[in-house]
């Protein structure tokens, strides 16, 4: 497992996590589409978050089943939380966030997000 840091643009949010990112997935739903987000999925409990409560935002739509957690001073996403069809708590992190991660080497799957 590979230590992981993924921050907004400002560094107000930051993450701390441990994973091996084998792939990324590109959904199409209004959110991620309009915010360009890369998403791999770990553990929630996996994720150390390195900010202030209050320096970020919570914005729900549709279902309201996922939590996206943006920065209040940048507005970059830079996860989102939710749970995994099992009932588990996952985090959803965007990795294109994470400090020097080559994207160019990472796999992209697509979801219909748009369809749900």
């Amino acid at each position: 497992m590979t230590r992981h840091r993924a921050t907004c643009h400002c560094g107000n949010v930051a993450i701390e996590f441990e994973a091996d990112i084998q792939g990324a997935l590109s959904c199409n739903c209004s959110i991620c589409s309009k915010g360009g987000a890369l998403l791999t999925f770990v553990p929630r409990d996996a994720v150390k978050l390195e900010a202030a409560p209050d320096a970020m935002t919570t914005y729900t739509f549709n279902k309201h089943v996922i939590q996206h957690k943006f920065c209040k001073t940048c507005g970059i996403k830079v996860f989102g939380e939710g749970a995994d069809p099992k009932g588990n708590r996952m985090a959803a992190i965007n990795i294109r966030c994470i400090d020097g991660l080559d994207l160019e080497k990472i796999p992209v799957q697509h979801f219909d997000g748009r369809a749900l």
